[in-house]
């Protein structure tokens, strides 16, 4: 086969592969061609000329003793020592000796069952490739057009060139989408299924999507000047996101909420109205549930287990800790890691948590 390796410099181009791939795709093609021709019991090995650009095909054979029991069973896969020493005097037992094989007598059959090797294994390459892009990808942002919606209200997107899919748990409560729709959302999971192949899936209820949302409208957060450091979402409902600025000149909640709200109203609106609470972030627990429970004013914070934290409070701050529907205290656990056990403060009463509430915290942690 002559100038294969013009044939595979247009491959690799065509489809945006490397050449070195797209050779051992051609390789692998030939030797599984010969296989079918020749047999599959013979061992078989194929080889590239760089300077000629010709692609030739070997049989295989090992090098064994004169007298070795498989010799005389007449299987080609071995050859004497003594007949190995007329091709080669200075080859030994255990060695391997190649021979070529012609391809002018392959015939039509082999050349069709070589291309149809060759797209197998090309397409298997695209794959891979695209798996691994949309794998490096997975909590990223990505829109695409809705193509199909079937009848357990699964979405399917076209991301580039991947349909993605979208189940009925993956939208916001309430939403729907049509064909023709544009659809952002983030890529959940990307794997291999045996039918389906490479299965992307998205999400709009993750709190990756909130993030990605965050990194294009904030641009403070997408120059990291401001790190997210945790989210926790109710998707449609609420949220609450651990910021901290990375610039001394920089306020992380202000610069995320912008004037007016302008920017987490953006946001919000994305995700159909969800309210969502910035928080700046601590690495010191105590002072980070404290402020994950806001609007709840709290008087004190200890954390009584690995992963529990007692949190005492005014009477009249209790439901404002618990939210509606006990979302506040929910969301406060998924942010901040801990389970939360409110305690209320013996003998407090609405009148005396009016009057102190404001300066516990500065008493607690002396800001």
């Amino acid at each position: 086969m002559s100038k294969i390796l013009d044939i595979i410099e247009s491959i690799a181009n065509e489809k945006g592969l490397s050449i070195d791939e797209v050779k051992d795709a051609v390789k692998i093609s030939l030797v599984n061609t010969a296989k079918r021709v020749y047999g599959q019991e013979y061992e078989y090995g194929a080889e590239i000329n760089i300077e000629t650009k010709n692609l030739k095909l070997y049989q295989k054979v090992i090098v064994l003793k004169d007298d070795a029991q498989e010799l005389s069973k007449e299987n080609e896969n071995y050859i004497s020592l003594k007949a190995a020493k007329e091709v080669d005097p200075d080859i030994e037992v255990g060695d391997e000796l190649t021979y070529e094989l012609p391809l002018d007598n392959l015939g039509r059959t082999a050349a069709a069952t070589l291309h149809r090797e060759l797209e197998f294994h090309v397409q298997r390459l695209l794959e891979a490739k695209i798996f691994d892009r949309y794998k490096s990808m997975v909590g990223r942002r990505v829109f695409g057009s809705v193509v199909r919606v079937d009848h357990e209200e699964n979405t399917f997107v076209e991301v580039n060139e991947v349909r993605a899919i979208m189940s009925r748990k993956s939208r916001i409560k309430g939403e729907k989408f049509k064909v023709g729709d544009v659809v952002k959302a983030v890529i959940r999971k990307v794997f291999i299924d045996k039918v389906q192949g490479i299965v992307v899936e998205l999400s709009r209820t993750s709190p990756k999507f909130l993030e990605a949302l965050l990194h294009m409208e904030v641009p403070e957060i997408k120059d990291e000047m401001i790190e997210i450091n945790a989210s926790a979402r109710i998707p449609g409902e609420r949220a609450k996101v651990a910021l901290t600025s990375l610039h001394p000149n920089i306020d992380a909640v202000g610069a995320t909420v912008g004037t007016r709200g302008v920017r987490i109203n953006a946001v919000s609106q994305e995700l159909h109205g969800e309210n969502i609470d910035c928080i700046e972030y601590s690495t010191i627990p105590e002072i980070f549930i404290s402020r994950a429970l806001s609007p709840a004013i709290i008087s004190n914070v200890k954390i009584v287990g690995e992963n529990k934290a007692a949190v005492t409070l005014q009477a009249d701050q209790k439901s404002k800790a618990i939210g509606k529907s006990g979302i506040n205290i929910r969301l406060t656990s998924m942010l901040t890691g801990y389970e939360i056990e409110l305690v209320e403060l013996e003998g407090s009463s609405s009148s005396e948590g009016e009057s102190k509430d404001p300066n516990a915290l500065k008493n607690l942690f002396g800001s």
